[in-house]
Formats: C-alpha cells, structure tokens, sequence
C-alpha cells in the first residue's frame, strides 16, 4: 500500500499556489516550505507567519520517527521486529492503529496494514518488470490478517511472522495532524501536499482551492477534472503510480489482502474526498480493491465522504455528492 512517488499533479497545484497574490484576508503573504519525509516530497503553504509554517514541516519529521517502518528505533519498526512480543507505542500509533482496524472493518478487510509481507515480494520501483514466486507470495497472504494486530493501553503485540505498513494511511493521518496545528495556530488558509495527499485548511483567499483529479492514462499528469475543496482532504489512488507492464497486463501497488496480487477490477482509479484525510487515505485504497459497486455502496453509506471513480476506460463515475464539487 505504500505510494513512493511524487504525483506531477498534485507537485503542480502546490506551485500553483504559490503564484496566488500575497496578502489575503489574514495579513500574511503565501509562505511556502518543502521537505522529503515518508519517501515523499512534502509541501506546506499557508497565508502565516514563516515560524508556524516552519514548525508544521516540523511535525512531519517527528512522526516519521514513530510511523516509518524503515526508521530503525520507530514505533513501526518495534513492533515488526519484536518476534510476537509486545511494544510500548506512543499515543499516535495507537490512534492510528484503531483507526486502522476500524477501516479494515468498514472495508471488510480490503484495507489491511498487515500487508508488508507480500509487499515486500513485489518490486515498483522501474527496476524491472518481474513477477515474484507465485509458492511465496500465497505464503505471505497467509500471513494477512489485520485483525490480529492486538493493542492493550499503548501495548501493541503482532504475532511473529507478520508485519505492519502504515503506508497507506500514515502521510493522512500526518496530514490531519499538521492541518491542526495551522488550524490552532490560527492559520485560516492553508495548503498541505504530503506526495499527492491534497489538505486544505479553509479556502483560498477569495475564492475556493481547485484540486484536480489526475487522468490515469496521462504520461504528463494531466487533469481529468477539478474539484472545488475547500477544508477538505483528496486523496487519489490508481494503477498508474507505481507499477509495470507485463504481456498486457498492468501489475500496480494496490494489492489484493487475500491474495497478494494486484487488485484487477476494471478501475483505473479511485479518488476519496474527505474532512479527515487519514480516512481519505486508507479508503482510497480500500474502495479501490472493493471495486465499483461494493466500494461505491461502502462511500454512500459513509456520512462526510465522496468518491470519483475512473474506469480502466476512462469513465467517470461520481458518488452521489461529489458531482457538486466538480470546479466549473
């Protein structure tokens, strides 16, 4: 589930931001800081002081050190690596960990973040195209089941042999944090793009922030449409991010937990539009690989939550609120 790229489109609407005119209804010019956390570039703008935007970077890093699962020393990575023994966590791993499992209910287990072992089996990076051992990969699927992540107070014990990836869920749940911190820092319009994980604090002085929805079959990242997004969090999954082609067949990051093959089900991509952006994160992966009609039916029953889909033939299919915010 991790996404390991900069997707062109979202990179473009932060620079876009910046060329907005200085000086809005807070007083403030646009102060921009970038950085590179969670294998991603990560870009914060907001009419504020250079001081808070500076310390909102901040965050970022200090939840690396607890969520990565590469950081020696981190939460993640003491429980990987406790050989089925529990691990004292922080406050934030267990916050996300619930959250985590409460998703994997509400998706019927279609989001997991046990899933790093078949993970691991697979290479996206453009290395080359290669499938793994199909003996192995059945046996790191046996070993999915996020229902087995156990949590007492701010214990947390996974059985050995089993593995957590908060990859698709920790740039969200980061996102959340920091759009807080601007929120009580009485930062009233604000930007924040952690490696394609659209957040917008209020809306963009004068008028409302256009996040667009990237086309799958663009080489260049260009637009399928644009929504309006005011306080508002837009995350998009797709088989476009990460993946190869092999004998006709597109294999992408989105696995499938029961399997640990890529998810084949005539999408092409999934974008959630949400408040909370930890949410927007883990469904769009999770209602990905429900599908259309099993994914669709999970977003309208969700208060607060739209969705867009893509097809594989580049059909766009819009959730029953979310027509409304297509940008005009």
């Amino acid at each position: 589930m991790t996404r390991r790229f900069i997707r062109p489109l979202a990179l473009l609407l932060v620079l876009a931001a910046l060329m907005l005119p200085a000086g809005a209804s807070q007083g403030a010019p646009m102060v921009s800081k970038y950085g590179f956390y969670l294998d991603t570039v990560v870009a914060i703008s907001a009419y504020a002081d250079e001081g808070v935007v500076a310390a909102a970077l901040k965050l970022c890093g200090d939840y690396e050190a607890v969520l990565s699962k590469t950081r020696e020393g981190s939460d993640v990575w003491n429980i990987n690596h406790a050989a089925g023994e529990p691990v004292e966590v922080s406050d934030a791993t267990v916050e996300i960990l619930r959250l985590a499992r409460e998703i994997g209910d509400r998706t019927g287990g279609a989001f997991d973040i046990t899933i790093a072992p078949a993970v691991a089996l697979w290479d996206f990076s453009g290395a080359g195209a290669r499938l793994p051992d199909a003996q192995r990969l059945r046996e790191a699927a046996e070993r999915i089941d996020y229902r087995k992540v156990e949590i007492d107070g701010s214990a947390v014990r996974l059985p050995e042999g089993m593995q957590i990836d908060l990859g698709g869920i920790a740039k969200g749940y980061i996102a959340d944090r920091i759009a807080d911190y601007l929120r009580q820092s009485g930062v009233t319009s604000a930007l924040l793009n952690l490696g394609g994980n659209i957040v917008t604090v209020g809306g963009k002085p004068g008028g409302s922030w256009k996040v667009g929805v990237q086309d799958p079959s663009s080489e260049t990242g260009e637009a399928k449409i644009a929504i309006l997004a005011n306080d508002a969090s837009v995350v998009t999954s797709g088989v476009y991010e990460r993946g190869f082609d092999l004998n006709g067949v597109r294999y992408h990051h989105i696995l499938d937990a029961e399997t640990g093959w890529p998810v084949q089900n005539g999408l092409a991509s999934v974008t959630i539009v949400a408040r909370e952006s930890a949410l927007a994160d883990a469904l769009s992966t999770g209602v990905f690989a429900l599908g259309l009609e099993d994914g669709m039916a999970l977003v309208e029953s969700m208060d607060g939550v739209e969705a867009i889909f893509i097809t594989d033939r580049g059909e766009v299919i819009f959730s029953s609120g979310a027509r409304r915010m297509v940008a005009r």
